[in-house]
């Protein structure tokens, strides 16, 4: 029998899976990031935002983990943004969905989590299969977008480790949306400033597709906050490893169905060596 976590998590890694399939075909000069967040916060914020200020217990702790975690969400797509501008997102996105080795050493040390061997090895094949994707992209590697991958990939490590400590006082699912949608709505707010600042203007110069559009702010939302929900009774290493499983879903549909045939062996063996560390971790 499937656990209630792990059908949260299938259907994370489904919307994950959607989403990244529809935004890798979107021009990059129209931010669709921007585009998504915003989306989000007008279709799904209002909720969230009335759930979390109405159903939480609103102490002290709760509200620094929030603050924690919407600085890391800044950090993350700030970064993220940086290394896009010096590497396609083949080569820079594995790089950092390589978090979960650092969120399980983290985890351990400041929250008391627990990792049986073959946990802790499944995370690092997997993290392994993740570094074999990236150098497959086939793309010049600059040296300049991999200190802001790193970044991108520090800041999910610390969002995940406070979103992990609060999801205890998250009574529902939409104050776990809600709680989300606060450091979406900080990454927004500095993503616009830094826009303004570059070009004068306070939108992307052009919109992304009307699909992509509903379908990213439906799923960028509603697929971490069921990562965050399947947190509350799992290891949050454990929770982000499993939903790297939509890269290798990702990867597949690419090669099969829109003939992506660049280094294709080499993908499905990063795809193969991330299933198996995904199967050891299921083990645990």
């Amino acid at each position: 029998m499937i656990l209630e976590p792990e059908i949260a998590v299938v259907l994370s890694v489904m919307m994950h899976v959607t989403w990244n399939l529809i935004a890798r075909y979107q021009s990059s000069a129209a931010m669709p990031l921007w585009w998504v967040l915003l989306t989000h916060l007008v279709i799904l914020g209002p909720w969230g935002f009335w759930s979390l200020l109405t159903q939480v217990d609103w102490t002290l702790s709760f509200v620094l983990l929030l603050l924690v975690s919407a600085s890391a969400n800044v950090v993350y797509f700030m970064g993220l943004r940086q290394a896009y501008h010096h590497a396609p997102v083949p080569l820079v996105y594995p790089l950092v969905r390589s978090s979960p080795l650092l969120i399980a050493i983290w985890s351990v040390l400041l929250l008391g989590e627990t990792l049986g061997a073959w946990a802790w090895t499944g995370i690092i094949v997997s993290v392994v299969g993740l570094m074999i994707l990236a150098f497959s992209s086939g793309s010049p590697s600059d040296k300049r977008a991999l200190p802001w991958a790193v970044v991108a990939m520090l800041g999910t490590s610390v969002y995940s480790l406070s979103d992990k400590a609060a999801v205890a006082s998250l009574v529902n699912f939409g104050s776990i949306v809600g709680f989300i949608s606060v450091g979406y709505l900080c990454s927004w707010l500095a993503m616009t400033l830094i826009l303004y600042r570059s070009t004068g203007r306070w939108r992307p110069a052009t919109m992304i597709s009307p699909v992509a559009l509903l379908a990213g702010g439906l799923c960028i939302g509603l697929a971490y906050a069921l990562v965050v929900f399947a947190m509350k009774q799992m290891p949050s290493a454990v929770v982000v490893a499993y939903s790297n499983a939509g890269i290798i879903i990702a990867s597949v549909i690419s090669i099969l169905f829109f003939q992506e045939r660049t280094a294709w062996k080499q993908r499905v063996v990063a795809a193969v060596t991330i299933l198996i560390g995904i199967v050891m971790i299921y083990q645990r």
